[in-house]
This record gives C-alpha cells, sequence and structure tokens, in this order.
C-alpha cells in the first residue's frame, strides 16, 4: 500500500480563505509514504509546514525531497518543516536551478535579509543534489527525473514502488497547438497508476496568460490519458479559484476523461490520502 497525501494544492500563493477551505489554499507539498520505506515529497511549499506536524518526534526523520523548481510557492515552506530542526534528522533534496547550483539557490534566497536563518544553520542536515534527467533509486523506490516546460529550469518526477508508478507534473506550460506534449513529460506518465498534473487555467485564463508556464484542465486530461494513465489529480489550482469553481472545474475534467483510460479523476485537496495498491485505490 502506498499512501499519497495532498498538503498543499495551490499554485503561485499561499490564500487560504474561507472560499477555498475545502480544498485549501497552502502551496505545493505532497508526500507518498509506503511501509518500510524513508518518505518522499513532492515539492516544499507550505503545505510542507502541516505534514511536519504529523510526523513524530520520537526518532529522527531522514526524508527524500523532489523539488520541481525554485518558484517562491514550491521552496518557501523549508524552514517551517520542524522535523528538520531536529537532531540527527537529515533531508535530501533533489531539483535543478537555471543559475548555479541547487544548494547555492537555496543559499540565496534563505539567508539575511530575506530570512533569517541559513540552510546551514538547521539542526539537521539537508543535502542539496542537482539532478537533470536523472533515473536514480531512494531505498525500494525508483525515480525519474525528466525536463518538464515551464518558466524556467523545471523537472517532473515519477515514483515507482512495490508496482505502482506516480508521476508528479505540478507546472507545465501548455504547447501552443493545445494537442502536443512533451516527450519527457509522456514518459513520466506513461500508464502511471496516478498522475498528479497542473491544472491552473480555464480556457479564457489561459488565453490571457498563455506563457505563464501552466495549462488548462482539458490539457491535463490530454496528458494523462495519452499517457493511458489511470488515475488523475488536477493540482496547483489557481489562488482565485473557490471551492465553487473548483468543483465545476473537476466535473468539467470527468467529462472529458469518458472514454480514456482515466478512469478516477479528483481535484487535489489539503488533508485528502489516495491509497493506492496494485490491485485497487481509494481515496480518505
Amino acid at each position: 500500500m502506498v499512501n499519497i497525501t495532498f498538503w498543499g494544492v495551490r499554485g503561485s500563493t499561499p490564500c487560504p480563505c474561507d472560499a477555498n477551505k475545502r480544498y485549501g489554499g497552502n502551496t505545493a507539498c505532497v508526500s507518498v509514504e509506503a511501509p518500510g520505506l524513508d518518505p518522499i515529497v513532492f515539492d516544499l511549499g507550505t503545505g510542507l509546514r502541516f505534514w511536519g506536524d504529523t510526523i513524530s518526534a520520537d526518532a529522527p526523520f531522514r526524508g527524500l525531497a523532489l523539488v520541481t523548481h525554485l518558484h517562491w510557492d514550491h521552496v518557501q515552506g523549508l524552514p517551517f518543516f520542524v522535523p528538520i530542526h531536529r537532531e540527527g534528522s537529515s533531508l535530501k533534496v533533489c531539483g535543478r536551478s537555471d543559475e548555479g547550483t541547487l544548494g547555492q539557490a537555496f543559499g540565496e534566497f534563505m539567508r539575511p535579509p530575506f530570512f533569517p536563518v541559513r540552510p546551514g544553520e538547521l539542526m539537521g542536515d539537508i543535502e542539496f543534489v542537482d539532478v537533470v534527467n536523472a533515473d536514480f533509486d531512494w531505498g525500494r523506490a525508483h525515480i525519474l527525473a525528466r525536463d518538464v516546460p515551464h518558466t524556467g529550469a523545471t523537472n517532473g518526477y515519477r515514483v515507482e514502488i512495490d508496482g505502482l508508478a506516480i508521476a508528479y507534473v505540478s507546472d507545465h506550460q501548455q504547447s501552443a497547438d493545445g494537442q502536443s506534449i512533451a516527450p519527457g513529460v509522456l514518459e513520466l506518465c506513461r500508464d502511471a497508476d496516478l498522475v498528479i498534473h497542473d491544472a491552473q487555467y480555464e480556457p479564457h485564463e489561459f488565453a490571457a496568460k498563455s506563457d505563464w508556464g501552466h495549462c488548462t484542465i482539458e490539457y491535463a486530461v490530454r496528458v494523462a490519458a495519452e499517457a493511458g494513465a489511470k488515475r488523475l489529480a488536477l493540482f496547483h489550482h489557481d489562488p482565485s479559484h473557490t471551492d465553487a469553481i473548483v468543483d465545476r472545474l473537476q466535473a468539467e475534467a470527468r467529462a472529458f476523461a469518458r472514454g480514456t483510460s482515466v478512469v478516477e479523476v479528483i481535484a487535489a485537496a489539503e488533508g485528502v490520502t489516495m491509497s493506492l495498491s496494485p490491485v485497487s485505490a481509494s481515496s480518505a
């Protein structure tokens, strides 16, 4: 059994408010946990703090973070992740930077006067590792990192574990023709049990922001369906989208998915866990 939990599902900026309290207003953070495996987390947005609150303090923490890119909404949760403040804890952070190394980038934006504490001043150990179009292992999990079109150096990831595949493509620039899909994205999503995919815009929003690095729900469904994926989680909700809007977009995405390989479509919501096994899946 592999549990995928959404701790932050919003794009661009944290925006918790009454209008989006069902889906949540924290930014990108999704944990992947399985028995006997040190946990994996996709992105370090503001949702990371809430995941940290659930982790026991009885033993040092050890985990792997797969960071897609370095926009604020994907990294600003790191200094608020309580488990890494504990002696003996460790976090391996994989990702890439447009300029210099990943470690140099974190050292630049996590320092005075922007923030009072530097990564090296945290009690636990943080290792920054640059990955571009790479394959590597974390325990019994096999991980693929591939280039994803966005607005700068961006990775997407695929985690394969216990016969299951989870693809994470949080920020994805829709192609100009709305039809073609980058080969790396298709490779990540191919026959995946779950694809977590950027679904930030409605068509009229995309028309006004076509070069902002995101896509529509219809394109998200197209990616999942063309890749032969089984389930799709709409992700990176626009900060202006209320619960009612996300409800409607989820219904529209389900309509788009009819007749394709995608048998389940959900709009990702904070606190929701998808429990997957090789023979079944459930949402709690």
